[in-house]
């Protein structure tokens, strides 16, 4: 639901205006040249959803949500580090890093609706910036991967999350209040009107390399060490390693929309056909995760009943293709060009000041990502299906399969060459088939017999290219033969058609060839064709009675579908995940401005108040102080609170009038939410509606000066120079 489904009574007389506007254009629109059809955005901020979700909950909720004495609560520990603590044990740690499962950053000088709240000490109180990228720690957990994102500022004890809502297919942007000690905290949703300006994908965003608002800066470790200052368990002096991993793990979690989209409306409706094309791509989705990412060759079935009905509904759906805003916000250092940290408060929160080439608020332009005729775009699909395939999950579907006994098995043998003169304990070999397949490696010898080995490179048809396979010997080994044992990372390897490679054979031929023959041996590979026994198992649920809730035309059900999965393969079903969860009361929304429209009363009787009420309420009518919420409070309260605001207020107005590289900040209302005004960026630019602001703010600026407000000497000392819109408690 977007602003004007949620505050129809504010927006009734913009909305009026600008559909004359448009009745007025429809002629010459006619008259217009035919041009390519443009790309459809997968997220739209002006249009962010229900502001509470009508199925499911966050992850966040039902990581913490805890039943005592019959009731179900969200418990969250404190201080931050036990939470951090909490969220690590959840997660796989990798025993070969030094990084934990969460990767945190310190950001002091950021771009948050928080940074202003530990001025002037920055430095002492960074914001904390949480994303979770590791893989869960057993089978049946919360799959928080790319799905948990935590902010938390100490000064203002608030926490910020983007948590996924798995039943919704969508993030949700929530707030907790009052996280201190002997506090009160409480766990509401956020109005997503606010997060979707800067979250233009309702998905998170961090900086583009070099990261030099975090730690990974050199001069930002320096000064944070300097305040003396522990931080939470966090290192100061952190490399580039962290935020490139929160880098690249916002760049996933923004993918997940694509899927959602092309999952829910790719396949068409939910009638049989349809049904079994997301079978098809979940069984897709499953080759991928089993084989560890290698390109499978489709088959004539996927052919058939995927891909074709895939590109003939979305051509239908989107003739110019899916597009998004970038995830990434440019790279700032607040501290470029300062030689020394200021001592005073004034020199300090100067430097907070974000310009607004840097401000998330500016419209990120939407870049295709997905067109229906592009090769590529079936197994774009399907490689982000298997983005929901957690790790646990991938181990227990291969350790079914593996000790499935109804297995086809199939040979695949290649001439090998073998080089034995570069050394007495050693065989190197080049193994090839007509049909593609390759081995390239060595054998190990001791007493001239096979002992092990590694496989530089496998390739076999269908897709398969594997690295560095470790060999092991299975059983004796002769001076002429040997079987090993196949593994990369310590696991069997599979084929990219998701089947589990098995011996592998080499018999030298008797008597010996010449040395430099290429068929002076052969190896023989034994595939297990263990993916046929899941395929036959997706079949079945496609055509069984739960097909519509499995495979409809809804958000991928990840934990429904596994569950039914493995269910079909007779596997021993695993306890249910978060049952506490389901037990919690209703969500609650941040207090905002959903209420105006019903109270006439008031604020909305003072005629100077009621023209900012339409386009400033979303965001700035609110519980809390971040934004500034000058349009919250009693009739009174507004008025005062509008007042104090008017020189930041004026100057947010005018910046429309200014081309956008000449502009100190970024415009208000944000360019990005004016779609929801029914309006744009040049409509806006020329409107009477922010002509009557201006004139308005010029008014209270004039009476409170004795003089016109002019833009340039008002941004002499910089923006933050300013007063702050909400006078001093």
């Amino acid at each position: 639901m977007g602003l004007q489904r949620v505050f129809p009574a504010l927006l009734g007389i913009a909305a009026a205006a600008a559909a004359a506007a448009a009745a007025a254009i429809v002629p010459a629109l006619a008259l217009e040249v035919a041009r390519p059809v443009a790309s459809v955005a997968v997220a739209d901020p002006a249009d962010p959803g229900e502001q509470l979700p009508k199925v499911g909950r966050s992850l966040f909720d039902r990581l913490f949500a805890v039943s005592r004495g019959g009731h179900a609560a969200i418990e969250l520990p404190f201080p931050f580090e036990a939470l951090l603590t909490r969220i690590d044990a959840h997660l796989q740690r990798d025993p070969e890093s030094p990084l934990p499962p969460a990767k945190r950053v310190l950001i002091p000088l950021g771009r948050s609706l928080q940074r202003s709240a530990a001025a002037p000490e920055y430095f002492a109180y960074p914001r904390v910036v949480v994303a979770v990228d590791s893989q869960p720690a057993a089978a049946g957990a919360l799959l928080l991967k790319d799905r948990l994102y935590i902010g938390y500022q100490e000064q203002s004890a608030v926490l910020e999350i983007i948590s996924y809502n798995e039943a919704a297919g969508r993030f949700e942007f929530q707030l907790v209040t009052d996280y201190r000690a002997g506090g009160n905290p409480r766990v509401l949703y956020a109005n997503r009107s606010v997060c979707f300006a800067c979250h233009q994908n309702g998905a998170p965003i961090f900086s583009r390399a070099l990261w030099d608002e975090t730690n990974a800066n050199p001069r930002v470790a320096e000064l944070l060490l300097a305040s003396g200052q522990r931080f939470y368990g966090i290192a100061p002096d952190r490399g580039v390693d962290v935020p490139y991993a929160i880098d690249n793990a916002t760049e996933r979690a923004n993918g997940l929309a694509l899927t959602q989209r092309l999952w829910r409306e790719g396949c068409g409706g939910g009638d049989a056909a349809a049904q079994r094309c997301r079978a098809g791509l979940f069984a897709a989705a499953l080759r991928h995760a089993l084989s560890g990412g290698q390109i499978w060759t489709p088959d004539t079935a996927f052919e058939r009943e995927v891909a074709v009905p895939l590109r003939t509904e979305a051509r239908r759906r989107w003739p110019g293709g899916l597009a998004v805003a970038s995830a990434d916000i440019p790279n700032r250092n607040p501290l470029q060009g300062v030689d020394h940290w200021p001592a005073d408060r004034a020199g300090r929160v100067a430097l907070s000041n974000v310009p607004a080439r840097f401000d998330p608020l500016l419209p990120r332009p939407l870049q295709p990502v997905w067109q229906a005729d592009s090769p590529a775009a079936p197994r774009q699909l399907v490689t982000g299906l298997a983005e929901f395939v957690a790790a646990p999950d991938r181990l227990r579907l291969a350790n079914a399969l593996g000790r499935s006994t109804a297995v086809s098995v199939r040979r695949l043998t290649a001439s090998c060459r073998i080089d034995a003169a570069a050394a007495a304990s050693r065989w190197a070999l080049r193994c090839t088939a007509p049909a593609g397949t390759l081995l390239a490696g060595t054998l190990s010898l001791r007493s001239g017999r096979p002992t092990g080995g590694r496989l530089t490179r496998l390739m076999l048809p269908g897709g398969t290219a594997l690295n560095d396979l470790q060999l092991t010997l299975a059983g004796q080994a002769t001076p002429a033969s040997a079987s090993l044992l196949p593994s990369v990372a310590g696991q069997p390897p599979r084929t990219a058609g998701g089947d589990a490679i098995g011996t592998i054979a080499f018999q030298r031929r008797q008597p010996l060839p010449p040395r430099d023959a290429d068929d002076q041996a052969e190896a023989t590979l034994l595939i297990r064709e263990e993916f046929a026994v899941v395929q036959q198992a997706i079949d079945r649920l496609a055509a069984g009675p739960e097909a519509a809730k499995l495979f409809g035309p809804a958000p991928f059900p990840r934990a429904t579908l596994f569950a039914a999965l493995f269910a079909e393969l007779g596997a021993a079903p695993q306890p249910p995940c978060c049952q506490a969860a389901r037990d919690l009361p209703p969500p609650q929304l941040e207090a905002t401005a959903a209420a105006v429209a019903s109270a006439p009363v008031g604020v909305a009787a003072d005629p100077a108040v009621r023209g900012f009420q339409p386009y400033c309420a979303a965001c700035h009518d609110s519980a809390g102080s971040f934004p500034p919420n000058f349009l919250h409070g009693s009739p009174a309260e507004v008025s005062a609170r509008l007042r104090h605001c008017a020189p930041r207020l004026y100057v947010r107005l005018a910046m429309a009038d200014l081309a956008p590289e000449l502009r100190a900040k970024t415009p208000m209302p944000p360019e990005s939410m004016l779609p929801a005004f029914a309006s744009d960026p040049v409509a806006w630019r020329s409107s009477p509606q922010r002509a009557g602001l201006m004139a308005q703010v010029d008014k209270w600026l004039r009476a409170e000066t004795g003089q016109p407000p002019q833009l340039a000497s008002m941004l002499a000392g910089g923006y933050e120079a300013l007063r702050p819109c909400l006078p001093a408690h």
